[in-house]
C-alpha cells in the first residue's frame, strides 16, 4: 500500500513537471523588461468545464448535490464561484510574484501605477478528482493577453498555456477547488519564468 501511495504521487510529480505548454501566438516580451509593476486582471467567460459549458456544468452539479442533501448544491456552487477570488487568483499571484521578484517586479490586480495590463483568460477546467485509491489531477487552459494599461485594444502580446496541471504533492487534494487552485499556482510560476526568460536571458 504505502509502495503504491509513493508511486502514486512520483508519477503525479513528473506529470506536474512536464505538462504545460506556453506558445507566444504573436508580439514579443521585449517591452516588460525592466518594468516593476504589472496590472492583472481575469476574465471567466465562456469558460469550459471538460468538454462541457460551464452553465450546463453547474446545471449538473448543483442538481445532483441538491438530489442527495437539500441546499448541498446551492452551498458547492457558491463555493464554486468564489474559489475564484478566494483561492485561484491569489495562488496565481503568489507564485507570479515569487518568481518575478528576480527581476524585482510586481503584479497586482488594480495596479493603477503599471503601464501593462495581463489579462488571464481562463478557457478550460478540467477539476480531476480524488476518492483516495484513484485520482486525477485538475488541469487549466489559459489565454494570456498583454496590453498598454487602460487600452485593451492594444494588444502587445499574447500567449496560449494548455494543459497546467494542478494537484497537491501529498495527495490530500480531495477538494477540486484545492486541486484547481494548484494548477493556478503552477501557472503563475511557468508564466514569471517565461517571461523572465524572454525579457532578461
Amino acid at each position: 500500500m504505502k509502495k503504491s501511495i509513493i508511486l502514486m504521487i512520483f508519477v503525479s510529480l513528473v506529470f506536474l513537471a512536464q505538462a504545460q505548454k506556453i506558445k507566444l501566438v504573436s508580439g514579443n516580451l521585449t517591452f516588460l523588461k525592466g518594468e516593476k509593476a504589472i496590472n492583472l486582471q481575469y476574465y471567466y467567460d465562456n469558460v469550459k468545464v471538460g468538454d462541457m459549458d460551464e452553465s450546463n456544468y453547474i446545471k449538473k452539479k448543483v442538481t445532483e448535490y441538491n438530489a442527495k442533501e437539500p441546499g448541498k448544491g446551492d452551498k458547492w456552487l457558491e463555493n464554486w464561484k468564489n474559489d475564484r477570488k478566494t483561492r485561484y487568483e491569489p495562488k496565481f499571484e503568489e507564485l507570479f510574484n515569487k518568481y518575478l521578484e528576480e527581476v524585482n517586479t510586481k503584479a497586482k490586480e488594480g495596479d493603477a501605477t503599471a503601464q501593462y495590463t495581463l489579462l488571464i483568460k481562463t478557457k478550460m477546467i478540467e477539476p480531476g478528482f480524488n476518492v483516495g485509491v484513484v485520482r486525477r489531477s485538475a488541469k487549466i487552459d489559459v489565454e494570456v493577453e498583454i496590453s498598454a494599461a487602460g487600452s485593451p485594444e492594444n494588444k502587445l502580446a499574447e500567449l496560449t498555456i494548455f494543459d497546467v496541471p494542478g494537484a497537491d504533492a501529498m495527495g490530500f487534494d480531495f477538494d477540486s477547488g484545492e486541486r484547481i487552485s494548484e494548477a493556478y499556482a503552477k501557472l503563475g510560476k511557468a508564466l514569471a519564468k517565461y517571461i523572465i526568460k524572454n525579457t532578461v536571458k
